[in-house]
């Protein structure tokens, strides 16, 4: 699988998901600035599961009808890097297969899924 790590979502982020054997587009080194619809088009088209935390995205797929080949919004009260890694390393081991394709909401307590719009 692969992953298109959101800048604010973190370097840290996108080492871990390396270590794991992902394929990482991080954007904070590869594509600082990017704007939200340029990093949806970007993902869709390269077919990279976007991870963020930018609540944004909710927006432009359900709002704006942009499609996507999956997005990961991680939606955790505690924001440090160590918090999201745990988060997703719990998602990738009981969900990694339900990722593509899907807007995956995730937080400290549940994991919720929405078919592709």
């Amino acid at each position: 699988m692969r992953f298109l790590v959101d800048e604010c979502t973190g370097t840290k982020v996108a080492a871990f998901l390396r270590t794991q054997g992902y394929e990482v587009f991080s954007v904070f080194e590869q594509a600082r600035g990017s704007t939200d619809a340029e990093l949806i088009q970007k993902a869709c088209a390269e077919n990279w599961v976007l991870i963020t935390n930018d609540k944004d995205f909710g927006e432009k797929v359900y709002r704006e009808g942009h499609p996507h080949r999956g997005i990961v919004f991680l939606r955790l009260g505690d924001e440090r890097a160590q918090s999201k890694i745990v988060a997703l390393q719990q998602l990738l081991e009981r969900y990694a297969e339900r990722l593509p394709d899907t807007f995956t909401v995730v937080t400290e307590n549940s994991v919720r899924f929405a078919n592709k719009s």
